[in-house]
């Protein structure tokens, strides 16, 4: 009796875990993903991977950000890459719009500036810890109701 409700409890848990995997949606939201080196590098596509050529991108430095520090148009690829000013440290915003369509980045660049990664205002550390956090949380729940009862 005991190895059924094993069998159950772990069909549950990949029921559950295949559906919490991400289902791509094919609407005309905007991602933006950065590459900071010495250069920024932009890569601006709709969320079905379609790139965002000829897009506007409008950069705002740290010390004004009403004004625009540099304007520019994506490439055929959506990429836009620029240098920005390290001896104005701080958080630079980047727009990128086309057809009503379009995302803000925020950029950080200091003298201890390090080669990072984004997508969506998410580092990878962060996405493998949150991912590894609801992992533990599914074997967590399944343990617990496959232990055996006293």
């Amino acid at each position: 009796m005991h190895m059924k409700w094993k069998i159950i409890t772990c069909l549950i848990f990949v029921l559950i875990l295949g559906l919490g995997l991400p289902i791509k949606a094919l609407a005309h939201g905007a991602k933006i993903e950065y590459t900071v080196n010495m250069a920024i590098e932009l890569v601006a596509t709709y969320d079905n991977g379609e790139p965002m050529a000829g897009a506007q991108v409008v950069v705002y430095a740290p010390d004004d950000p009403s004004t625009p520090w540099l304007t520019g148009v994506c490439d055929d690829d959506g990429r836009f890459t620029f240098i920005p000013d390290t001896s104005r440290p701080g958080t630079w915003v980047v727009q990128v719009r086309q057809a009503g369509h379009g995302d803000m980045v925020h950029i950080p660049v200091g003298q201890d500036m390090v080669a990072t990664s984004g997508v969506g205002g998410f580092g990878v550390l962060q996405i493998v810890l949150m991912s590894a956090c609801v992992i533990w949380g599914f074997v967590g729940t399944a343990l617990y109701f496959s232990r055996r009862r006293a």
